[in-house]
């Protein structure tokens, strides 16, 4: 094959392969001009979420052109090979040829763990964010519970893909149905939606709205929009489960309470966060050596937002907690030996929530407060990911003052 061909053949698969694992497109063609640079040839590219094209002279007339389709996400656990394979191929330190195999081994490498201790890592996830969110004993019981069906459902979803598409709406109406139904048994005069966010994390958009608005901020019009839809319709299928088994159920939804509970004490979501972490770790399989990195950038975030909420509101404590969480981020990737920011970020950014008063607001559209709800839910969605851009800013200025 000829060189040029082969060198964009590999960029336009390893990009491809960076927007299964979630980059933001703006990444992704820096990624491709640091290396185009490095292999000494000259490229275009076009770069959408679910598309790469790379484009170079060939040595004679006519012009190389590759495209590759993104198909499908890859799992957490293949990304950090991906980050080494990224930053070798920027300092052009990677052959083409042994690119492409190493590619292979990450895109074919199988699960790490088996197929049931997802299911089980799932279930105590839920019950971390439980204590963060709601801290009671009945809202731990029943979070461990449901996140453990909800992780089994997503176990025969990755079995069966016809299911993945209706698995968000699918869960939100097994989650809501069980919660009210418990309810009623138990005589409670509310079901109160905190509780019914944990085991429906998986499903928040969060990586999707974080990406749209640095997009949309890095004029990346086309896949900003597209990726914010796609988070909107995202929330609107879990509002969707969540109001159908209500209104089946006989449930008003006025007795859908958004306000918080914490019978367990002070303690409780800083336990949950710990509890949090080691769910991530056993339901995504990332290597041992990530839970200190974890850990660490799961309380600073977390412990920010905190700070934030006591000092600031609510909606003010995401702007805190995203803000501090990039920049952690960012400054941990510095170490030797830490794991890429991507992968750092994402995780502290399920803990935060961001979706999840979003799916509050939601779901009031169809209640008593919809009059409100449009402002709340637009104005808690994207608190967060003000605060992930307001870190980019200042680990940006901070780096040029230091040179």
């Amino acid at each position: 094959m000829d060189d040029i061909a082969q060198q964009i053949r590999f960029l336009a698969r390893l990009g491809a392969a960076m927007g299964a694992a979630n980059y933001p497109v703006t990444l992704i063609r820096q990624m491709l001009t640091r290396a185009s640079a490095a292999y000494g040839i000259s490229t275009d590219h076009v770069v959408l979420p679910n598309t790469v094209q790379v484009f170079a002279a060939t040595d004679g007339a006519g012009t190389a052109v590759q495209s590759v389709q993104v198909n499908a996400d890859l799992r957490f656990d293949q990304t950090f090979p991906l980050a080494r394979l990224v930053s070798s191929t920027m300092r052009g330190a990677v052959d083409p040829v042994d690119g492409e195999a190493r590619l292979d081994r990450i895109l074919d490498a199988p699960p790490p763990v088996p197929p049931w201790l997802p299911v089980l890592g799932y279930g105590i996830w839920s019950a971390g964010l439980a204590l963060v969110l709601e801290p009671s004993p009945l809202n731990l019981l029943g979070a461990t519970v449901l996140g453990l069906l909800v992780g089994l459902l997503a176990a025969v979803a990755r079995r069966f893909t016809a299911l993945t598409q209706l698995l968000p709406a699918l869960s939100a109406f097994l989650v809501a149905g069980v919660s009210i139904g418990v309810a009623e048994h138990l005589g409670l005069d509310h079901v109160g939606l905190r509780a019914l966010i944990p085991p429906l994390a998986m499903f928040l958009p969060g990586a999707a709205i974080t990406l749209a608005v640095v997009e949309l901020t890095s004029r990346d019009t086309i896949s900003g929009a597209s990726r914010l839809i796609a988070g909107f319709v995202a929330l609107a299928q879990l509002a969707f489960g969540i109001v159908i088994a209500a209104e089946l159920l006989g449930l008003e939804e006025s007795h859908l309470s958004g306000e918080p509970v914490n019978k367990l004490g002070a303690w409780a979501p800083w336990l949950g966060v710990a509890v949090y972490a080691v769910g991530v770790m056993l339901f995504f399989g990332p290597p041992l050596s990530f839970l200190p990195w974890l850990l660490l950038i799961a309380y600073c975030a977390y412990g920010a937002q905190f700070v934030g909420d006591q000092f600031l509101g609510g909606y003010a404590s995401g702007v805190c907690g995203g803000l501090v969480l990039t920049i952690c981020a960012l400054a941990l990737t510095r170490r030797p030996g830490a794991p890429p920011a991507v992968s750092l970020i994402l995780p502290g950014f399920w803990l935060l929530v961001p979706g999840s008063i979003g799916l509050i607001g939601v779901a009031e559209l169809f209640g008593a407060d919809g009059d409100s709800a449009l402002g709340v839910t637009f104005i808690s969605m994207i608190s967060v990911v003000l605060g992930l851009q307001a870190g980019f800013v200042v680990w940006q200025l901070s780096r040029r003052r230091l040179r």
